[in-house]
Parts: C-alpha cells; sequence; structure tokens
C-alpha cells in the first residue's frame, strides 16, 4: 500500500514520518486504526514465540530497516509493525514465503524490543563458529568489512564473524572488558563482569593472529607493528545499542596481548542514589557541589566508578546560569550544556595546557578528568583560588592519601589546606542477585573486621542461571566521604601523614570504606565478602 494513502484519515494527521516510515505519533489511537484497517493489535507477547528461521528467510537486515519483525501468534505466522505500511510488508513476505502471512500491529517500542530479540537469538545461533573456529585458521579471511550493525552483519570470513560473536556477547552479558590473551598452546578469552574476571572462550595457539589482526583494523591501528604498544577505539552498534570500546594493545612473551574496554554511549547517566550511595552520604556530596569554589576530589582504582559519581553531581549542578567545561581523557558520557574537550597528547593538549585554556572560557565549574602532574595540580588550585569549583580524580587508595599525594606533588600546604572541600574515596561492590539473594547470620571473624555484632544477618550470595551461579548481579558504590574542617585543614598545614588525617577526618564523622560496605552488607544489598574483597588495603 503506498504510504501517501495512509498519512491522513477521517480528518486525524497521527502517523508523522520518522526515518523514511510513518510511526505511531499516539499509540492511544492504534485501535482505531486497526479498525479500520482491520488488522489485529498485538498487546501481549504471552502467546507469541520469536520466528529467527523466518527472520533469517526475509534477512535480518530487512527486517531492521522496515521495522518488522515476524513472530508465532498462537501457531499463525505474523509479521509485526508499528505502521500500516505492515499490510505491504506482510504481502511481500508472503510472497517470498509461500505462505499467508498475517499482518499485525503494535507498538514501537514492542517491535524493536522483539526485533531486537530476534537479532540477538539468530546470532547466538551463528556462535558455533567460536567452538570450532580452529578448523578455519587461514590466511586468506577478508579484514577489510566495516562493522556497524553487528547483529546484522552479513561478513562470511570466519574471522570477522568470530570478532563480532565475542563483541556481542560482551555487550549483552554487560561485560566492562575483554581480554584477549595469548599463552604457549591456547588464546584465551576472558571477560571482566561486575568487576571480576572470567574464562570465556578458548582457541588454539593459532587463532591468534587472525583474530588480533581483524580488532586492529576495526580500532584503525598497524597491524604491522607487533612490538610496540598501541592504543585505538571502536565505534559499533549492537541492537540499536551504541557501544565505544578502547583498544590496548601490548606485545608479550607469545604475541599480542589486547585488552578492550567498553562503554555504552547510550546507557543513562545514573544519579548519586542509583549509584549506591545512602541519604547521609548524598547530603554529603550536594554539599560539596554547592560550594561557590574549592577543589572536590574523587579517589580510587581504574574502574571505580569516579567518573560516573563526577558526572552524576555535573548533572545536578547543570543549568543555564552555570558555565561548566571539562578536560577529559576520554570523553566518556555526552552531557548536554557541559562543554567537553577530550586530551590529544600527539597534537600537544595535555590536562595541563587544556586547562589553562578553559581558565579563559569564563567557567564556572571545571571538571579536570584526572591530576596526573605537579603542573596540573597547581593550575586546579590556582582555579579554585580565583572563585572556580574543581572537579577532579587521583589515584589514591582511600581519601586522606589524596592530601598526602597532592603535598608530595609539591602544592604547598598553605594553599591546598585553603581550598580543599573535600575528597571521595569509592569503590564498586557486587550487589545480590535479586532472584537468589538471601541473608544469613555472620560468622565472628567477618563481624570482628567489618565491625559488625555478633550473630547480625547480612547478605548471601547464593548463584542461580539469571546470574550465571556467581550470585551477584550489578554493582552499586561504597566509599569514605572526608570533609575538610577546620581540624583537617590543621593537619595539611602541618603536613601530616595519612594516618593522622584519617583520625582527624574520623573525629569529625568520615565513614571509612569498611563502615559503608558493613551498611549494604546489612540492608541485604551485598555479602561481607565482598566488602571485605574491595576494602582491603
Amino acid at each position: 500500500m503506498p504510504e501517501h494513502l495512509f498519512k491522513e484519515h477521517a480528518g486525524h494527521s497521527e502517523l508523522h514520518a520518522h526515518s523514511g516510515l510513518a510511526v505511531w505519533e499516539d499509540a492511544s489511537l492504534m485501535p482505531e486504526w486497526a479498525s479500520f484497517f482491520g488488522v489485529k493489535v498485538l498487546e501481549t507477547t504471552a502467546s507469541a514465540t520469536l520466528a529467527v528461521d523466518v527472520a533469517e528467510t526475509l534477512k535480518l537486515s530487512y527486517l531492521r530497516t522496515v521495522n518488522a519483525v515476524p513472530l508465532y501468534v498462537e501457531k499463525t505466522l505474523v509479521l509485526l509493525g508499528s505502521t500500516p505500511a505492515v499490510l505491504e510488508y506482510a504481502a511481500n513476505s508472503s510472497f517470498i514465503l509461500g505462505e499467508d502471512v498475517t499482518p499485525m500491529f503494535a507498538s514501537l517500542s514492542l517491535v524493536e524490543e522483539l526485533l531486537n530479540k530476534t537479532l540477538t537469538a539468530q546470532h547466538k545461533e551463528d556462535e558455533s563458529i567460536l567452538t570450532d573456529l580452529h578448523n578455519e585458521v587461514s590466511d586468506d579471511f577478508d579484514t577489510n568489512i566495516a562493522v556497524n550493525e553487528l547483529l546484522v552483519d552479513t561478513s562470511e570470513a570466519p574471522f570477522i564473524k568470530a570478532v563480532n560473536s565475542i563483541l556481542a556477547q560482551a555487550v549483552q552479558a554487560d561485560a566492562s572488558d575483554i581480554h584477549i590473551e595469548p599463552y604457549r598452546d591456547e588464546l584465551r578469552i576472558r571477560f571482566r563482569l561486575d568487576g571480576v574476571l572470567y574464562d570465556r572462550l578458548s582457541f588454539p595457539r593459532a587463532v591468534h593472529a587472525p583474530l588480533v589482526s581483524r580488532v586492529k583494523i576495526m580500532a584503525s591501528l598497524d597491524i604491522a607493528e607487533k612490538r610496540m604498544p598501541q592504543d585505538g577505539r571502536i565505534a559499533l552498534v549492537l541492537g540499536g545499542r551504541e557501544v565505544d570500546l578502547r583498544v590496548s594493545t601490548l606485545p608479550t612473551a607469545f604475541g599480542e596481548r589486547v585488552v578492550l574496554r567498553l562503554l555504552e554511549k547510550s546507557s543513562e547517566m545514573l544519579s548519586l542514589e542509583q549509584i549506591g550511595f545512602v541519604e547521609h552520604e548524598v547530603t554529603a556530596l550536594r554539599r560539596f557541589a554547592s560550594s561557590a569554589n574549592g577543589i572536590v576530589l574523587m579517589t580510587g582504582p581504574t574502574g571505580s566508578g569516579k567518573t560516573t559519581t563526577l558526572y552524576a553531581l555535573l548533572r545536578e549542578m547543570n543549568s543555564s546560569n552555570r558555565n561548566i567545561l571539562t578536560i577529559e581523557d576520554p570523553v566518556e558520557y555526552q552531557l548536554n550544556g557541559v562543554g567537553q574537550t577530550q586530551v590529544d597528547l600527539k597534537k600537544g593538549l595535555t590536562f595541563a595546557n587544556g586547562l589553562r585554556t578553559l581558565l579563559r572560557q569564563d567557567p564556572d565549574v571545571i571538571l579536570i578528568g584526572e591530576i596526573r602532574d605537579k603542573e596540573t595540580a597547581e593550575i586546579a588550585v590556582q582555579a579554585a583560588m580565583t572563585g572556580h569549583l574543581v572537579l577532579s580524580t587521583l589515584h589514591t587508595n582511600d581519601a586522606p592519601g589524596a592530601v598526602t599525594r597532592l603535598l608530595d606533588m609539591g602544592v604547598e600546604p598553605y594553599l591546598l589546606s585553603s581550598v580543599l572541600r573535600g575528597v571521595i574515596s569509592q569503590r564498586l561492590v557486587r550487589r545480590l542477585c535479586p532472584e537468589c539473594g538471601g541473608m544469613e547470620p555472620v560468622a565472628s571473624e567477618e563481624a570482628r573486621e567489618l565491625g559488625l555484632a555478633e550473630h547480625s544477618s547480612v547478605g548471601k550470595a547464593c548463584g542461580c542461571a539469571a546470574c550465571s551461579s556467581t550470585g551477584y548481579k550489578g554493582r552499586c558504590a561504597i566509599g569514605e566521604i572526608m570533609q575538610v574542617d577546620p581540624q583537617v585543614q590543621t593537619q595539611i598545614l602541618a603536613c601530616a601523614d595519612a594516618a593522622l588525617l584519617r583520625k582527624s577526618a574520623e573525629a569529625g564523622g568520615m565513614c571509612s570504606l569498611q563502615q559503608s560496605g558493613a551498611e549494604k552488607a546489612l540492608a541485604g544489598v551485598t555479602t561481607p565478602e565482598e566488602i571485605l574483597r574491595v576494602s582491603r588495603i
């Protein structure tokens, strides 16, 4: 049916063009349109099953383009769409398949959800290539095919399909990192899930070179250079999800080791509460964010969620009467209304150089991705002294350690004591699986180390299919928040060590990482074992 015939009907103009197709503008009118065209509306998938075999015949790329999905609804083959154009698509499908295909309407969100599930199911069927890839080792594989949407990539080369499948598995499992590790007799693939590495796949050693070459080409790296480390980036789409991968290669005794860090661009930024901070912690963080000037620091190891927390603060501070600028390496989140600059060492744009320029842009708030050297630290202090609020990260084990690190860098104690407003040390702990998590009495040894009362009830990890038998699913933050009060300022002026700073901060109300974690263990959010795993120094 020509599209122009159903753009307006009965005085309504409830359909509009979108990506070349007409989509429902008001889902409440769908029953009215369904009645007019004599087509049923699918409101629940309880009686529906995915028609993966039909989707393969109709071509996955075509279904993605027209935004339609085949289903079996009570043994009837149905083509589900969100527009009246599905009538024409169903007629075409009947001709291709040689059997009746019934058109049916559904909301755009439901169609996209089912289409992504179909694409994923079909992709999993193709993953058998990973189990017998050693039979396909060849030197004539094609490495020039760009990957745009992994689930509809039609490449036949075995190593292209293998890399696509590995990346797809990692994204679908919500992995944060992929490790490609060559050893004497095997190639091992590991995923980092919720902060813990798990073995995922193992291949013969001969697979290593072509697999790594494919990754390097996707990341625009030099495949001929195997003796020097390289860094690159891959942007891809998986089932409509935009993912950015940072790629790092490292020469080892048995070949290049590759680590890919995944960042989902389309993921929604979390609030402080969603990150895992409790009420009194959120209050302290918001007090820091409301400062007119000064420095607020986030500390913790790589992958502890420091940038996520800083951006949660930025989002709350973001308003039309504030000029917020950032300099990062790389820019991990895009925040509307914030000017973001990425460090480019090859062109001489360092944190220090970029920060000098930012100060000439009339900022109110500045986010520095990381304070790495004395020069950056001194400029950050100068910015805070001249009326700016500076947010940044620092790699130290705890909050008091941030002060001693800056003093070691050469920042004058009298300057640091006057500009530092607070330090947050953060870790991420795994949450108990909501399907199988439970409670149990805490063991005496754990109670003693975490300061819990004997026989307190704490979270217990069990393990089920939903969490891959780990007992955990997802992560949340624990943190110690050090407010720089007059007592702490006095210790900074005296160049006190971290131990004395900690005593002063705890006297002022700071809770340690273990105390913050103990609250979550008692609340059944996580387990004492998990708290001790991430908080022991």
